[in-house]
């Protein structure tokens, strides 16, 4: 049954629509690893357990530092900070080509796929 003021569509002229699909799914894939890539590139700022005084751009709330409007990204310094990042602190900010860096789990011999090591961070490619 069709409501009042819409289109019933045959099964004939739906087939072009169904054959869009696949091509949609290849799009969203696209932009999926498009979106990623541009993390990796330009990395968001996220709180960080706190650690003496914070870095710039973010501020002390309770055991955390916070991530002001334009604060860069940081990740809590051990040892050597990754390229790309200076320390500041008990962290490494990130500078304007810095890549997405994650400490690496203790224990951690190597990086995941798509990350090679600096020291005692993964760093994410290009």
């Amino acid at each position: 049954m069709t409501m009042p003021g819409t289109m019933r569509m045959s099964s004939k002229a739906m087939r072009p629509l169904l054959d869009l699909l696949p091509c949609r799914a290849a799009l969203i894939a696209v932009a999926a690893c498009l979106a990623a890539s541009a993390a990796a590139a330009n990395p968001t700022a996220t709180p960080l357990p706190r650690n003496g005084s914070c870095p710039s751009g973010y501020s002390s709330q309770g055991a955390f530092c916070a991530p002001g409007s334009h604060a860069r990204f940081a990740v809590v310094r051990e040892g050597s900070c990754p390229s790309g990042y200076s320390a500041q602190g008990a962290y490494c900010l990130a500078g304007s080509s810095a890549r997405l860096a994650v400490l690496k789990p203790k224990g951690a011999g190597s990086c995941p796929s798509g990350y090679s090591s600096q020291g005692r961070y993964c760093v994410a490619g290009r």
